[in-house]
């Protein structure tokens, strides 16, 4: 079984650029209340993912943290903990399945490994209990 029909493709995926302000992000964040968002560069290239943790731990280690200064911030200047890995369209499912059970969503990328979408844990969850392939 392939992943195509799982992914949710990039039209319809809120993600950041890494150019864009903290501000800018922390807005599209409180919005959504998204706990962490994929970040592609202009050229469309995951780049990786951001969390609410990175952006704490980032303002917290900024000597004299001001609001103001976040709107100058680049989102590419947040350290990272850990990017949640992405996989290839091409992929099977077994393989989206390990990381989806580790992180909220898994960034999908295609054969010029350019963001094209996620597949969500939701939406694999979703699908397997409707096909009765969980057994509560």
């Amino acid at each position: 079984m392939k992943i195509h029909a799982f992914v949710k493709p990039k039209e319809e995926v809120d993600f950041i650029y890494d150019d864009n302000t903290i501000s800018e992000v922390l807005t599209k964040m409180e919005i959504h209340r998204y706990t962490s968002i994929p970040i592609i560069n202009r050229e469309g290239s995951y780049v990786g993912t951001l969390t609410e943790g990175d952006l704490l731990w980032h303002i917290k280690k900024t000597p004299h943290f001001d609001l103001n200064k976040v709107e100058k911030m680049k989102v590419s200047s947040v350290k990272r903990q850990r990017d949640y890995e992405a996989i290839h369209i091409e992929a099977n499912i077994d393989e989206l399945i390990i990381k989806a059970s580790n992180e909220n969503f898994v960034p999908v990328l295609n054969d010029q490994n350019l963001f094209i979408g996620i597949v969500t844990r939701k939406t694999l969850l979703n699908y397997f209990f409707e096909h009765n392939f969980i057994v509560l």
